[in-house]
Formats: structure tokens, C-alpha cells, sequence
């Protein structure tokens, strides 16, 4: 993923005019690639020139013609108070470099310069997220080994023949040289000349930093983090090893390269999260600004589903009208963005956006939830979407046992129990080998809705039909007892239970992370509690409805299925609108979410196509029951 010695060799001014600002939407052209410039400079610079003599002719070419680049980017830029001093600076980094000074110094003089250009033109050199190695180590897998090589050493079997050859991202003589920033600007923008891609297109920023995380881990000793001093996520982005080192000494530098390969999670509270959010609504702005609507909407969906979704649970156990009036905003603001307003009313729509998210994260705290909020989020998160599943699972299984078919019986409990393992096996896969994006998450959950709202609107007019006893009879010699009833019943309940299962596991990743650890305690808690009382749920349902008369129970189960029906094709056009498949028109109406019912034209269409198509199969089934009477 990095380049070898010559890591930005082949950036030139007009690649940086064409690639930054999809970079970054709210920065100025140019400044990133002249950042990266000057953090080659520094590293590298020192390799190609000791004690005053050229050691490596090629390289010393390389910096005088960065150099040169560098200041016709900074001359191109639009003018601050800061510029002349920033202009004089880079005059004078060339002079050292003609000069051939000391690369200690000329290092120093580089850093120095991009720490001022960034403060200048305002480059944030910092991310907003804690990163995560771990979430690095499958995208390093996906995207980076097979030049790279699995442990980093430049040795993977694409890089055979490569001219130059990948980067040896275990050398620590140059890797102390290249800060956390520096790694992730080399993601975005790839480098000129070498098969280095840029990553802008395919990682976003979150996932940037959480790999140059990883890639940052290949030249630490994780052993190391445990040192006195903390590093603020800031510091650990910006500065080098080679600069700690200079200043607090070698144990210092290894206590930094390990802490900055493995940050400290100290941030990863709500007000972390919706200050992403925030932040990245800011992008959005500035992009549709520029007139790039596409990348203004696409950093409006990753506002919401990197950000504010992930303490939508927390946030609902402490006031769900802010919930509400946030997430509309939200999207009220994404679906101008779609509708082109006028510039004006987009600005109007993010301020208000911004003012939820600063009262949700007033009502969540900063650094972590409570207690007792932690204990209330794992209790209802649990409770309300194991409470569908449930719902489904009792009206199958107690229709089954009702009427003698165990052989149909196992068949469910198969489809639940792979239900199960498949929920697990998702976690599994999106924690430790793929990197599943929020759009991800949502196009699943809400294709796995609608799927299910078509399932159990097809079991409930199923049951309908076959109230009657003689019915029911009749179908078992024809089809269920043949295994064709038996395959039907475990697809569903597989599919019931893992929409339910994805949800949970993805509202309990966050919340884990939201609670930090003096609250894991009691997100178990209220696991454990809503486990309970689901399963004495389950069996208050299989026991009652085992005295109801045959036609009556399956009237019931025929109608809660229906109403469930109902309730995922809400659910599921909500999800596929978070996920930006397609937008939002809020219309009038009242709002039930354990109903799926949202105010908004799309949501409330495909409620009414359900409820139709309900209509039409049951009237379908009265007049077929109507006519066998006739002839009876």
C-alpha cells in the first residue's frame, strides 16, 4: 500500500489539482498533496543527503523536483495572511536542499512548514474517530497484501516484477519519519508513476485512518503501550516518532509508535460520534458548494449511517422525540442535497441538523453513557427486536404442535437454529475479515425485511386458508407431510430471525463500545434480563394459544402475521432510505416505529401496498370459500 524509499515520487502538480478536492470536499485545492510533499520531504530527504554529501543521486534529484512543485502549488493557492510567510519558508527549504544542509534539519524545516500550511488552510490532520487496528487488519487483507505482503515486508506475490518494487512497510528507519497523517493522505491519493492506487474511491475516511493504524503496527512493539504518558489522538496523528524521539528520548518513541498503532479508545462515547457526524455534514456542504452534488450526498449518508445511527438505540431510551426530530432533519437535509434547493435552504436545513445533533449529545454525555442507561439500552434493544422474531416463531411452532406435525417442527427449529449461526457468522465476518460499510448494513437489513414482509404475508393467508379443519387435513396429505410445508416454514424462520439477529448485533457492537468498560457490566445485564423475559414471552404464547379452538387460532396467527406483514415493509423502505438507495418525502401522518410506521410518502406506500395485497389474497380466499359452500 505504500510506496518503497521513493514514496511520492510521481506526484506532480497537476495530479494534485485533479484528485484534491474529492480528497477532502472542505479543504483547499492543493494543500493535502503539498502536505504529502513535505512529509517526503522530511523523510526521505535525510536518506539522500549525510553530513553534507549526496549518498543517493536519484533521490536528491527527486527532492529538488518536490521542492520546485511545492511551491507552485502553495503559489496557487488563494491568499491568506499567512501565505508570504509560508512562501519564504519553502524558498528557504529549497535553498537547504540546494544547499545540500544537514537532513536532520531540512527535516525540521519540513515539518515545521506543513505544520503551519495546515493550521493556514485549515487541513484537519487528525481524525474525528478513534481508529481501530482491527478494523484495519481485514481491509490491509483485502486491499494491501498481495502487494505487501501478509506481514507488511514488501514480499506479496503481485509485487514480483514491479518496478519500483512495494514498500517495506516494516522499515522503521522510515516509517519513524512519516507520521499517522502522512499515512493516510498516501491512502487517499496513491502515488503517481507506481502501481500505488488511491483508496479515496473505495475507503472512506474512517476506514483511511483505521488502516494506517494497522499499517502503522508493522514497525511497533505493542508491549510498549503501557507507558506513563498517554498520547491525545491529535498528537498521535501528527507528529513522527523520529520528532518524540528527539525531544523525550527512545523509550518515549517506542511508547509512541505503539500507542499511535493501537490508539487509545478514550473517545468512542456519543459526542464522538455526532461530532463525525457533524463534521463530515460540513464536507457535505462545502462539496454542493463546489457544485459536486454527487460527493455532497454521499457524504450526507455517511454522516448519518457512520455517525448519528449508531446512537440512535441509546438515544431513543433517553428522549425518542429527539430521536425523531433529529434523524428528519437529517434527512431532510440529505434529500435537499438530492432536490438541488438553492444553496440557502440547504444552509437552513444543515443548521437545523446540527442543532439535534448538539441537543442529542447533550442528553448522551461525552465520554461514555451511565449505568442505567447502558442497563436500559442492552434490556430494550433485545426485548424489541427479539419480540418480532418471537411473535413469528410462537405463531409457527404452536400452529404446528397444534395440529401433530413434529416432523414440520424440527424443520423450524433447523431454519432458527442456522439463523443463528448465520447472525453469528455475519458478525464474525464484518468484525475480523470484511469491513461492512453502514450502506452495507442498511441494504442488508432492509432487502432482509421486505424479504420477510413477503414471507409471513404469505403464512398468514396460508393459515387462513386452512382454518378449517378439513382444510387443514386436506393439505397435510397433499403437501406438508411430502416435506415441500416443512422446507417453507424453516426459510422463514430463518430469515425472521436473522433480520432480527443482524440488528442486535450491530446495535450491541455500538452500544459495547458507547458504554465503555465500566458499563459492559450492565449492557449484559440488561441482555440477560431481556433473554428472560422473551423466553417466558415465548412460552406464555405457545401455552395459551395450545387451548385455543382450531379456526379461531389460526384467525389469530393469520392476522398478527399480517400486521407483521405490515410492519416490515415499513421497516424495510426505511432501511434502503438510510442507506441512500433512494430519498424522503415526508408527508403528514402519524409516526408508530414499532409499527414501522414513519411519516414519509415512500414508507407509507409500500405499508399500502401490503395492506392491498393482504386485501386481495383474503378476498381471493372468501371468494374461493364462498363457491365451496355453493357446491357442498
Amino acid at each position: 500500500m505504500i510506496a518503497p524509499s521513493r514514496f511520492l515520487a510521481w506526484l506532480v502538480a497537476p495530479v494534485f489539482a485533479l484528485c484534491s478536492f474529492n480528497l477532502l470536499a472542505d479543504t483547499v485545492e492543493g494543500a493535502p498533496q503539498a502536505l504529502h510533499l513535505l512529509d517526503y520531504i522530511g523523510a526521505d530527504y535525510p536518506q539522500a543527503v549525510q553530513a553534507g554529501e549526496v549518498v543517493n543521486e536519484s533521490e536528491y534529484r527527486e527532492q529538488l523536483e518536490f521542492v520546485q512543485a511545492l511551491q507552485g502549488l502553495v503559489s496557487a493557492m488563494p491568499a491568506k495572511p499567512e501565505k508570504a510567510a509560508l512562501e519564504q519558508g519553502i524558498t528557504t527549504l529549497r535553498a537547504a536542499i540546494t544547499d545540500r544542509q544537514d537532513g536532520a534539519d531540512v527535516a525540521r524545516q519540513a515539518r515545521q512548514l506543513g505544520a503551519k500550511l495546515a493550521v493556514a488552510y485549515e487541513v484537519s490532520q487528525a481524525p474525528i474517530i478513534t481508529p481501530d487496528p482491527t478494523r484495519g487488519a481485514p481491509l490491509y487483507a483485502q486491499h494491501c497484501s498481495v502487494c505487501h505482503g501478509d506481514a507488511g515486508a514488501g514480499d506479496g506475490p503481485a509485487g514480483v516484477g514491479m518496478t519500483p518494487p512495494p514498500a517495506n512497510l516494516r522499515d522503521n528507519a522510515r516509517l519513524d519519519h512519516l507520521s499517522l497523517y502522512a499515512i493516510y493522505n498516501t491512502l487517499g491519493l496513491g502515488v503517481e508513476g507506481t502501481d500505488m492506487p488511491a483508496f479515496a474511491d473505495q475507503l472512506d475516511e474512517r476506514q483511511r485512518w483505521d488502516l494506517a493504524t494497522y499499517i502503522a503496527s508493522f514497525s511497533a512493539d505493542a508491549a510498549a503501550a503501557g507507558g506513563d504518558k498517554v498520547y491525545n489522538i491529535a498528537d498521535l496523528a501528527r507528529q513522527t516518532p523520529a520528532e518524540v524521539q528527539a525531544v523525550d528520548g527512545p523509550q518515549a518513541a517506542a511508547v509512541f509508535r505503539a500507542q499511535r498503532a493501537q490508539p487509545p479508545q478514550v473517545k468512542r462515547g456519543p459526542a464522538q460520534l455526532l461530532d463525525y457526524t457533524a463534521a463530515t455534514l460540513d464536507k457535505s456542504l462545502a462539496a454542493y458548494r463546489a457544485g459536486d452534488h454527487d460527493q455532497a450526498y454521499d457524504l450526507s449518508v455517511a454522516a448519518y449511517l457512520e455517525g448519528f445511527e449508531l446512537v440512535e438505540s441509546s438515544l431513543d431510551n433517553v428522549d425518542a422525540n429527539v430521536r425523531k426530530d433529529t434523524e428528519k432533519s437529517l434527512m431532510a437535509f440529505r434529500q435537499s442535497l438530492q432536490d438541488g434547493l438553492p444553496l440557502e435552504q440547504v444552509e437552513q436545513r444543515l443548521d437545523a441538523a446540527k442543532a439535534g445533533l448538539k441537543t442529542a449529545a447533550g442528553l448522551l454525555g461525552s465520554d461514555g453513557l451511565s449505568w442505567s442507561l447502558s442497563y436500559i439500552s442492552g434490556l430494550l434493544i433485545l426485548l424489541r427486536e427479539g419480540l418480532e422474531a418471537i411473535l413469528v416463531l410462537a405463531a409457527i411452532l404452536a400452529f404446528l404442535r397444534n395440529t401433530g406435525q413434529q416432523s414440520a417442527v424440527r424443520s423450524v427449529n433447523v431454519g432458527w437454529g442456522l439463523a443463528l449461526l448465520a447472525g453469528l457468522g455475519t458478525w464474525a465476518l464484518a468484525a475480523y475479515v470484511i469491513d461492512v460499510s453502514g450502506s452495507q448494513r442498511e441494504l442488508l437489513e432492509g432487502a432482509t425485511a421486505l424479504f420477510a414482509s413477503v414471507m409471513v404475508l404469505w403464512l398468514g393467508v396460508w393459515m387462513h386458508d386452512r382454518r378449517h379443519a378439513a382444510a387443514w387435513q386436506d393439505y397435510i396429505k397433499s403437501s406438508l407431510v411430502g416435506g415441500g410445508g416443512r422446507f417453507g416454514f424453516a426459510i422463514l424462520a430463518f430469515f425472521s430471525v436473522y433480520r432480527e439477529l443482524f440488528e442486535v448485533i450491530l446495535f450491541y457492537e455500538t452500544l459495547w463500545l458507547q458504554a465503555g468498560p465500566a458499563g459492559h457490566d450492565a449492557v449484559l445485564a440488561g441482555g440477560g434480563t431481556a433473554l428472560v423475559l422473551l423466553v417466558g414471552l415465548a412460552w406464555v404464547i405457545l401455552r395459551g394459544s395450545a387451548k385455543l379452538p382450531l379456526a379461531l387460532f389460526f384467525s389469530i396467527n393469520a392476522a398478527l402475521l399480517c400486521a407483521l406483514s405490515v410492519v416490515f415493509a415499513g421497516h424495510g423502505v426505511k432501511a434502503l432510505q438510510e442507506a441512500g438507495i433512494f430519498g424522503t418525502r415526508p408527508v403528514p401522518f402519524f409516526e408508530f416505529d414499532w409499527l414501522g410506521i414513519h411519516a414519509d410518502a415512500y414508507s407509507l406506500s409500500a405499508q399500502a401496498v401490503a395492506i392491498v395485497a393482504i386485501v386481495v389474497l383474503y378476498g381471493r380466499s372468501w371468494v374461493a370459500e364462498k363457491r365451496r359452500v355453493q357446491v357442498s
